[in-house]
């Protein structure tokens, strides 16, 4: 298990939490294991360490002492199963137990869009997720609307949707952290709509679907600004607010874009399972292009989980899907970045994961030399995501000994990132800096180290 993977299991965010070594945790545990009648129980750090790296589980009666020390009732133990339950001892359990109903996400809706919270802890398991996901699944939209408050018609929901449209296409040129405040002030107001007006129940999906998009929005923006923990809240508030609404296009984009999040982060598997309930719903969505961009995301996930077949499906089927994709103009809002040239520096960076250089550039070149101008990737559009893949280039370039061509578009990315804040981008470029640290001898390597300040 990875670093990232350990640190998201519920017990190290525990001990964390509370400040509490693996070892003093033990020996309470051991204790109230003692006073339940279940004898003498071992504390040594390394049981814990086994636990967080999934070698194996802690015994049943051990698990029951741990919750009575949490002040858990056995039932949990029973209803979540290991380690989802411990997700309860942790402050942020409130999201993952409410109901899967409208009053449920619009509490989801209040909790994530209140104050700022800067706990850092992650909590979403691959249990957790699986759960989230299943309960996504089969959750009823939203009924009857309420009918207390000034009624309103679907002009608010107009402007909300509109409003969240241009919110989208101002991330990608402004960046990821004014982005992230204008998204949280829109769930905010989305919300508020939504508890004090009264409306018909198409306008209440609507005003749903709002909130899932601004929640969507925001996780964006906060897993771009390096804001990981609150990146996952909102996801998982954005994915019970697309469930009230009934719209698998919000909810199949919200799982793509939380799926980046863990496959980013170490928990490829756990981005794997999202895609595929996303794609369990995109027959739903009639979109081909939203379709392709499933399976491009699918094949990230493989291939950071090192599965080259399952990435080569994936791969295959994203190119497939495309041909069906009609005109952009025409497709659903959501994928208006979504182009053929996209496709394939997804698969190029997929390809560089996988140890294949040699592939990944004929992705990359392919990106800008696709057949029409509206096909190939829209650079100026997206500077942020354009010095993303320049930095991929550059890496696929340095890994097949082309340190002139590497050297040359390392520069490009590190210009074109210029006044965009955006820590993912920022943590690729100084990823890529470090690559050609070992060549330092080189002129042109050493030039470039001067020029962006690596010491």
């Amino acid at each position: 298990m990875t670093t990232d993977a350990a640190e998201r299991h519920p017990l190290a965010c525990l001990l964390a939490v509370r400040g509490t070594k693996a070892e003093a945790y033990l020996l309470r545990v051991a204790d109230q294991h003692q006073r339940m009648g279940y004898g003498q129980m071992a504390h040594r750090k390394e049981k814990a360490s086994r636990w967080i790296a999934g070698i194996y589980a802690p015994s049943y009666h051990t698990q029951l002492a741990m919750a009575a020390l949490e002040g858990i009732g056995p039932e949990a133990i029973h209803a979540h199963g290991w380690p989802g339950w411990l997700l309860l001892a942790l402050p942020d359990h409130t999201l993952f137990t409410l109901p899967w109903t409208t009053t449920g996400a619009v509490h989801a809706l209040e909790i994530t869009g209140g104050p700022v919270d800067r706990r850092k802890f992650l909590i979403t398991t691959s249990v957790t997720l699986g759960a989230t996901v299943a309960q996504w699944s089969a959750s009823a939209p939203a009924g009857a609307a309420p009918t207390a408050g000034r009624h309103i018609g679907s002009d608010v929901p107009d402007h909300f949707e509109q409003r969240l449209d241009s919110l989208r296409r101002l991330d990608d040129t402004v960046g990821s952290g004014d982005a992230h405040d204008a998204a949280r002030a829109e769930l905010r107001l989305i919300t508020a709509t939504l508890k004090s007006a009264s409306f018909d129940e198409g306008v209440e999906r609507r005003l749903f679907g709002a909130a899932a998009e601004a929640s969507r929005s925001a996780g964006w923006t906060a897993y771009d600004s390096g804001k990981i923990a609150a990146a996952e809240r909102h996801y998982s508030t954005a994915l019970r607010a697309a469930a009230s609404a009934d719209d698998p296009v919000i909810g199949a984009n919200t799982l793509a874009f939380w799926a980046i999040q863990h496959y980013s982060t170490g928990n490829p598997r756990g981005a794997v399972d999202l895609i595929e309930a996303a794609l369990s719903q995109a027959p739903r969505t009639g979109s081909a292009r939203l379709t392709s961009m499933l399976h491009a995301r699918a094949c990230r996930a493989h291939a950071h989980a090192g599965d080259i077949r399952a990435a080569d499906r994936s791969a295959n089927a994203a190119l497939d899907a495309y041909e069906n994709a009609g005109p952009i103009e025409d497709d659903l809002p959501c994928v208006y970045w979504y182009n053929l040239g996209e496709t394939h520096q997804l698969l190029g960076s997929s390809a560089l994961n996988l140890g294949n250089p040699k592939r990944a550039l004929a992705h990359f070149l392919e990106a800008s030399d696709a057949h029409t101008s509206q096909e190939a990737y829209n650079a100026a559009a997206f500077p942020r995501g354009h010095s993303i893949y320049l930095a991929r280039l550059a890496e696929a370039h340095l890994s097949l000994g082309d340190i002139d061509a590497a050297v040359a578009t390392a520069h490009d990315a590190v210009d074109r990132m210029g006044g965009i804040t955006s820590a993912r981008g920022t943590h690729t470029l100084e990823d890529l800096r470090k690559k050609p640290l070992r060549r330092r001898g080189i002129p042109v390597v050493a030039d470039f180290l001067d020029y962006t300040g690596t010491k």
